[in-house]
């Protein structure tokens, strides 16, 4: 009943509650992201949603125009403190999560939910049918704005101990679930818990978009 209904009437309410919000952020933000390098505001990756959807993913832009793209090891993107492509107020959004504000309007469009895996770039070229069992388990929900992963870890484990704990969730979806990952979220953007790798990634890579 939780995951099949309620979950998505309780996005729906609290992301038309965190609108006003976005709009506040997005003017006062908007300027500066624009006159930073005259480049778009919105940064809007093709990423896979819930059954291998592929979908357009809100984010405030924090790198330069045609930043390069550096990935680690295992194909996720990379992050570090001091990443030459990532712009001064992108590195500030960055730490504070800002950046991911926009991901409300995907909310309220249904790409995402507020709560769910993180969403994978949509770059592998496999189609949904073609991915192995792990991968296909956490596309039977919404991606979302956090999750259990981003909470507890964000970027301290990599890529397949991620895929692991995104399938534990999915196992366990609930409400109350759903509440402790919110929580947790905020003591972790508070405290600015994991926010880089500590990998590096040839000395010059950093987060992509």
């Amino acid at each position: 009943m939780y995951k099949r209904f309620v979950k998505r009437i309780l996005d729906i309410v609290i992301a038309l509650i965190a609108l006003p919000f976005f709009c506040l952020f997005f003017i006062i933000l908007a300027p500066i992201i624009f006159f930073t390098d005259k480049g778009p505001v919105f940064y809007n990756a093709p990423r896979l949603g819930k059954k291998g959807k592929v979908f357009n993913m809100y984010k405030f832009r924090s790198m330069y125009v045609n930043a390069p793209d550096i990935r680690n090891a295992d194909g996720s993107t990379f992050n570090g403190a001091n990443d030459p492509r990532v712009t001064k107020i992108g590195r500030f959004m960055r730490k504070t999560s800002l950046d991911e504000i926009p991901q409300i309007l995907n909310v309220l469009k249904g790409d995402m939910s507020l709560v769910g895996p993180r969403a994978f770039l949509a770059t592998s070229g496999k189609s949904y049918e073609e991915m192995d069992e792990k991968r296909q388990k956490r596309l039977t929900v919404r991606p979302g704005i956090t999750g259990y992963s981003q909470a507890y870890y964000r970027n301290s484990i990599g890529l397949e101990e991620k895929i692991e704990k995104d399938c534990y969730y999915v196992d366990r979806v609930s409400f109350g679930m759903d509440l402790k990952i919110l929580f947790r979220t905020v003591v972790s953007v508070f405290k600015r818990e994991n926010v880089y790798v500590n990998t590096d990634a040839g000395g010059n890579g950093a987060k992509g978009e």
